[in-house]
Parts: C-alpha cells; structure tokens; sequence
C-alpha cells in the first residue's frame, strides 16, 4: 500500500503534524501511566483501523515492557483476564470515546468507573490520550499510511 499523502513532506501536513505530536507529548509528564497510554492507544487504534498506530504503539507497549499476552488480548479485553480493573475502565472509556458516532457517547456509568481509578489528573491525561490518538487514528486512515515499517523510538 502506498501513502496518499506524504504527511512528512508536505508541509502543511507537517505543520498540523508537529501540533499534534506536541500535545500527545504534552500527557508524557501527566500521571496517566504509560502502560494505560499505550493500551487505549491500540484499543482505538484497533477500533478506527488504523494500522499505522496500531503498528507503533503495540512495538512502543513492548519497548516500555509490555507483555505478548497482554497486547494480543487488547481486541478481546473485556474477555480476558490480564487486566487490572483500572484498564479495563480505561478501555471502555477509550471504546466509548472513540464509537461517539454511533450515538451513545460515553455513559455515565462508564466515566464514573474511570473516575473510581484515576483522580481528576489522571482521567484529564486519559481523556487527552484518547483524543489525540482518534485524531492521528483519523489522518493516518484518511491518507492510508502503510503499517508495518514503525521502529520503536522512531519519532523521538
């Protein structure tokens, strides 16, 4: 598959590119850990069908120690058993949040089992991270980036 765009030669895409990179950055300090990050990070991913980021965040999980296991089971955690109940509540906050168009939105009862695990630091970094992953889910969908060729540490 070849890019529709090549959003690292253009540079307007560059430009949008560079303010989106900065504000998933922005959550690096945040106290959201990076093991949720990278987990509703795939999970969304996995949702809006973009390779490209389903690619580089499960080789960026396994770069920050994550498990085989446990990223293969990302697409079926509400089945699985190798998540704590804080990410389980991250993804269903992460599915919720990135299903808007399918016109539920995210129940109260799903937030209000985010905000059982996280404080308000917390769920803001999560909220953030699930933002701007559906944004780079949706650029990278739009001008079909190719997966596969992603090495961890490749963007800094």
């Amino acid at each position: 598959m070849e890019a529709r765009l090549d959003t690292f030669a253009n540079p307007v895409a560059t430009g949008f590119l560079k303010h989106l990179i900065a504000a998933g950055r922005s959550l690096g300090d945040s106290p959201l850990s990076p093991t949720v990050r990278e987990l509703v990070e795939v999970r969304a991913s996995q949702i809006n069908g973009c390779g490209f980021c389903v690619d580089m965040h499960t080789k960026e999980a396994e770069r920050a120690g994550e498990t085989a296991t446990r990223l293969h089971l990302v697409a079926v955690w509400r089945e699985a058993t190798v998540f704590t109940d804080a990410e389980r509540a991250a993804l269903d906050l992460a599915e919720h949040g990135t299903r808007t168009a399918d016109g539920a939105g995210v129940p109260d009862a799903v937030w209000d089992e985010a905000a059982k695990h996280f404080d308000e630091d917390a769920l803001a970094a999560l909220v953030g991270a699930i933002s701007v992953i559906n944004a780079f889910n949706r650029l990278n969908v739009i001008t079909r980036q190719p997966a596969g060729g992603y090495r961890p540490g490749m963007f800094g």
